[in-house]
């Protein structure tokens, strides 16, 4: 079993920045691939990134390619989420998840665990 915690989001004006942060515990070791999702009122679940078992492979929605930035630190058992240039459509609840399989996954549906999620509003 995974427990996935994330931190870091709060209130920010438009072109500001934030890093988010996710703290696995548990099975840890079971962990191949995390990414990161979010989530607006009424829209569908929407993949962020994803980032590979070692940190050297990473993978982001086209939309958010050079704006965002996804790492992790294994000694750590952390995540991030590096958000610059932030935009009033980048409000959502942001989750965190983690995958046991080998391969790039931007489904919901193929992450084995969650996080609750931590909300990311931008203020025009």
């Amino acid at each position: 079993q995974v427990q996935l915690v994330e931190s870091g989001g709060g209130l920010v004006q438009a072109g500001g920045s934030l890093r988010l942060s996710c703290a696995a515990s548990g099975r840890t070791f079971s962990i191949y691939g995390m990414g990161w999702f979010r989530q607006a009122p009424g829209k569908e679940r929407e993949f962020v990134a994803h980032i590979d078992r070692s940190g050297g492979s990473t993978y982001y929605a086209g939309s958010l390619k050079g704006r965002f930035a996804i790492a992790r630190d294994n000694a750590k058992n952390t995540l991030y989420l590096q958000m610059n240039s932030l935009k009033p459509e980048d409000t959502a609840v942001y989750y965190c998840a983690a995958v046991l399989t080998v391969g790039v996954r931007v489904r919901p549906t193929e992450y084995n665990y969650w996080g609750q999620g931590t909300q990311v509003t931008v203020s025009s």
